[in-house]
């Protein structure tokens, strides 16, 4: 129970992950209850890197990683290590006890060097012989000169754990950049549901307005009563309109709730402007900026040096196991209870030890392996590079031909909604119909929807541009906070 307490204690203070941060950091106050919660994207992205449980668990697995890079460093530091046993042994002739302790101590070199230390603490108690005690010390060296010998094969454990480090790196900046996108999507599909919701809102007010319009002209005898069913028609479609489009806002309300991790019952709503303002990048520029932080791509490289490590490891493991060998031990023997040494010798060597494999196939597969894995890798990485060229050039064309295609969707919702006041005031004036009106109405929601999906278009655009750049995270400020 003694040992228990500080070992929990312990445990508790190991399993305590870090997360990411923004370094400007915001602080999003909870509304009263009852009241909306009204959230710019980037604290929604704030809060998503606090609460997303993606985020979370990815972070958690951090800390047995870091533990496992923590247990690789250790290869080249002593290593201890303690054994002893009690036997108690009852024969016909007597009995008779051991008892035995034997500490260890053994370091390896970074050349492949083996160093070892032991003593040997026994007491051998005899009903015929009396007891014994003995103790000793044993030193050895063993340095290999083909197998496991040299900088390169000893280091090979360490040096690959510390890549794979850097691989988890990688991933958890992948992933967390992957989330972040996946937040600002969202964020801006509730903001087009808001919009659409909007844009609903007006027509079916535009229609109520029309709808007015109407019955005067029909007290003055200036229009026949059944026209005015053409109105009643469209204003009945235009609260079709604003329910589905309502529908839609609270599917995106929850999407982003789930994301960010709060109560699916929290009102919610998107409060940045919806505005664009144009970015250029040149296409060459961009893949030198993916080339040097963009994570998959960093990773396919890492794992060309991996690869490459386990070829030359498994190349020496087929070699022969010779090795140079030398030590010394010590050894004091008392009997009885004296307490004078009643033995003591010394023992030294020194020499050769030889290994040599015949006919072993499955060292030659393992190295056969290993080079097959080097050349696919090379294979995995131009393909890796050659699809992060296409994906970039990719990306930069689709930015500038979305701020186009927005630019004319605005330049048509201006046009439009001219257009639709004109047809009104000729109405007013006895000179158009209800159907032009209706049609230039049409036309005039058309082009809002046109203009909106353009500009979230565009803004996703830009996004998903700094997620294949890898620049996400520099994008938002944002801190893995991964020590």
């Amino acid at each position: 129970m003694l040992l228990s307490a500080p070992a929990g204690a312990w445990m508790e203070e190991i399993l305590q992950p870090s997360a990411p941060v923004m370094n400007a950091p915001l602080v999003v106050d909870e509304p009263p209850a009852g009241e909306v919660m009204e959230l710019t994207l980037a604290e929604a992205v704030a809060m998503g890197l606090r609460g997303n449980r993606t985020i979370r668990s990815a972070y958690l697995q951090r800390i047995s990683q870091r533990f496992d890079l923590k247990v690789a460093e250790e290869q080249f530091d002593p290593q201890f290590n303690v054994q002893g046993r009690y036997l108690a042994t009852q024969r016909d002739d007597g009995s008779e006890q051991l008892g035995e302790v034997s500490p260890t101590v053994s370091i390896e070199g970074p050349l492949g060097t083996n160093f070892s230390l032991s003593w040997t603490e026994a007491v051998n108690r005899n009903d015929e012989t009396g007891s014994r005690h003995s103790r000793g010390a044993t030193f050895e060296v063993i340095q290999p000169l083909l197998r496991d010998a040299g900088k390169d094969v000893a280091t090979a454990p360490l040096r690959l754990a510390r890549l794979s480090e850097q691989i988890n790196q990688l991933e958890l900046q992948s992933m967390v950049s992957q989330v972040v996108t996946q937040i600002v999507l969202t964020y801006r599909e509730l903001l087009r549901a808001q919009e659409q919701v909007r844009i609903a809102e007006e027509g079916l007010a535009r229609s109520r307005q029309l709808a007015v319009v109407n019955e005067a002209l029909i007290a003055a005898g200036r229009m026949a009563e059944f026209d005015i069913l053409q109105i009643q028609a469209g204003m009945a479609s235009r609260e079709l309109e604003v329910e589905e489009a309502i529908n839609q806002r609270e599917a995106r309300r929850l999407e982003l709730l789930h994301l960010l991790a709060l109560d699916i019952a929290t009102p919610l709503q998107a409060s940045d402007p919806l505005a664009a303002r144009q970015v250029s990048l040149n296409a060459e520029e961009a893949r030198h900026i993916a080339k040097m932080y963009q994570p998959e791509y960093l990773t396919q490289l890492i794992v060309q040096e991996q690869v490459e490590i386990h070829a030359a490891v498994a190349h020496n493991q087929r070699l022969w196991d010779l090795s140079l060998v030398g030590g010394a031990s010590q050894l004091q023997n008392r009997f009885g209870s004296s307490e004078h040494v009643n033995d003591r010798h010394w023992d030294a060597y020194a020499g050769v030890r030889v290994e040599i494999p015949i006919g072993n196939a499955g060292q030659r597969r393992d190295e056969v392996r290993a080079r097959v894995n080097v050349y696919d890798q090379a294979l995995r990485l131009a393909e890796t590079e050659q699809t992060l060229e296409r994906d970039i050039d990719d990306a930069v064309r689709s930015l500038e031909a979305q701020w186009r295609q927005y630019q004319l969707a605005q330049r048509a919702t201006e046009f439009s909604h001219q257009a639709l006041e004109l047809e009104r005031e000729k109405l007013s004036a006895g000179r158009s119909s209800n159907f032009q009106v209706l049609s230039q109405e049409t036309e005039l929601r058309n082009a809002q929807h046109a203009r909106l999906n353009a500009l979230i278009a565009y803004l996703n655009a830009q996004t998903q541009l700094d997620l294949r750049l890898g620049m996400t995270l520099e994008s938002w400020d944002i801190a893995l906070n991964d020590d």
